[in-house]
């Protein structure tokens, strides 16, 4: 009955609501650009996977295998402390004493992009397939060069069949951004962590904290709910 009496969550939303807006714009910010970044990337290794190249083939599998087999918390660790180090002894060959550094945002951002590029290729790469064939063809008979047609015909329509997938890689994206306070990223979870051990108003914090991630997320999955339900009466 204490902790009740003792609640005081008027107090905590005055005080922890500009810290959570502040947050809202990095976690939005690092989904925005690591889901712009997954895309490329992911698109990229979709139609080095379907090339004709094996070597290709196999150099993207040992990739995806490396990505989807490590946490994405140890991939955000070792973008932040270790790939500036690499970048920074190779640099050293050609400029001496050169620091190569990444701030905890831009570190964070490339690798969730690295991480949801690795799943998203394979979602690509199914839609590339899902194309029937005949389209590239015909595209090829009327004179368009294999890659305009790759890129005028079929891609175009892979992204439309992939697009309520995407839908829910972004949602899960935005989500996976509390992991960025491993990193030192001053987002949602860092701040709502700061707040709570200078007040001690843990239950206010957190539960503000959860609210904060559901107006960002669930105004998103209702957009994916509206647009699998356009394309489903167009298939």
């Amino acid at each position: 009955m204490n902790i009740l009496e003792n609640l005081d969550f008027a107090t905590a939303f005055k005080d922890l609501s500009p810290e959570l807006l502040a947050g809202m714009k990095t976690v939005l910010g690092a989904t925005v650009c690591g889901f712009f970044l997954a895309l490329v990337l992911g698109t990229l290794i979709a139609l080095g996977r379907i090339s004709k190249i094996k070597l290709l083939d196999r150099i993207l599998v040992i990739f995806l295998e490396i990505i989807r087999g490590t946490p994405l918390v140890v991939q955000l660790v070792y973008m932040y402390y270790v790939v500036p180090l690499i970048l920074s002894l190779i640099a050293q060959f050609w400029i001496p004493e050169y620091q190569v550094n990444f701030n905890a945002f831009t570190a964070g951002t490339i690798a969730l992009g690295i991480n949801y590029g690795a799943y998203l290729s394979e979602v690509i790469r199914s839609a590339i397939i899902a194309v029937d064939r005949g389209q590239l063809e015909a595209a090829l008979a009327l004179g368009y060069t294999n890659r305009q047609a790759m890129w005028s015909i079929v891609i175009p329509q892979a992204g439309r069949i992939a697009l309520p997938t995407f839908g829910n890689y972004i949602i899960m994206m935005l989500k996976d951004t509390s992991l960025l306070a491993f990193i030192t990223v001053y987002e949602l979870l860092l701040r709502t962590q700061a707040y709570a051990s200078q007040t001690f108003l843990t239950i206010e914090s957190y539960t503000l904290l959860a609210l904060a991630y559901l107006v960002l997320s669930l105004p998103m999955a209702q957009v994916v709910r509206m647009l699998e339900r356009r394309l489903g009466r167009h298939v």
